[in-house]
């Protein structure tokens, strides 16, 4: 715990890592209190108010349907953290356990792990995901479950490699000298001495689920109308982008600031956790 403390002290004197949280924060806040700051909710239309521009009773304008566009975009954050965490939640599940056992036992396990992992990494993301969301239907948890399985193999390469360089190790053998299980070594042992790689990957996968459902959300194959996800709302503003731009821009401008806030996080804990970049 007190390593812990001291490391997340040292992180916040990291000048990107503390704007990346900083910003994070405003997010999570967002999304907390969505249903207190909102003005109104998100999918309430007020046709004598279509395409209102931005003012004080709509600060981000409205849009088509005269819904209030800064409320749904408030809630938007809650899709948006919910997709990233449990997504990334699932491809580091797969990616570490598969990367463990691969470094691990090497073999014919490495081989059949190495192959699936070279297959994925070969085939175009968004292009898979979207293979995977049109099987499977239209629909929010199906475009977490494709960009899951499309994401994992840069995981698993990482902590394949990692774990090989570990495994050899006197305290992993003198692990096994005192008859510790395999699972007991790779749980108490090798996994608790990959953990920073695995931890700075997972910060920056965050912001690419939050891009790639946004991708596929935009396209009308994940959230569907009138969920107020971020992708929806471009896709719907494009067809008034001369004449009400803010129903784009705002929605746009939350994505940035959040993948933004994503991406500072990632780089400053590569930063401090990585002993080679530290001054």
């Amino acid at each position: 715990m007190d390593l812990l403390l001291a490391s997340f002290i040292r992180a916040l004197k990291h000048p990107m890592f503390a704007v990346g949280l900083a910003i994070l924060v405003s997010v999570l806040f967002a999304a907390a209190f969505a249903d207190t700051l909102a003005l109104r909710d998100y999918w309430d239309m007020d046709f004598g108010r279509r395409l209102a521009a931005p003012g004080s009773d709509h600060p981000f304008g409205t849009d088509q349907y005269g819904r209030c566009l800064y409320s749904r975009v408030i809630h938007g954050s809650r899709i948006a953290l919910r997709v990233g965490l449990v997504v990334v939640a699932i491809q580091s599940a797969i990616g570490v356990s598969l990367g463990l056992l691969a470094g691990f036992f090497s073999g014919w396990v490495d081989r059949l792990i190495s192959f699936a992992a070279d297959v994925t990494w070969a085939l175009p993301p968004l292009v898979f995901a979207m293979a995977i969301v049109m099987a499977l239907g239209p629909g929010l948890d199906n475009v977490i479950i494709a960009i899951a399985v499309v994401s994992w193999a840069a995981l698993a390469r990482v902590v394949r490699s990692k774990t090989q360089s570990v495994k050899n190790m006197p305290f992993v053998e003198a692990a096994r000298a005192m008859g510790r299980t395999n699972a007991g070594i790779i749980t108490r042992h090798i996994l608790p001495n990959i953990l920073s790689p695995i931890i700075v990957l997972m910060s920056l996968a965050l912001p690419a689920a939050i891009l790639s459902t946004t991708a596929l959300s935009f396209l009308g194959l994940g959230s569907q109308p009138p969920a107020p996800d971020w992708g929806v709302i471009l896709n719907e503003g494009v067809n008034f982008i001369e004449v009400a731009p803010w129903i784009s821009v705002f929605p746009g401008l939350a994505i940035v600031w959040t993948v933004l806030g994503f991406n500072l996080l990632g780089v400053g804990l590569r930063d401090v956790l990585d002993p080679r970049l530290r001054g």
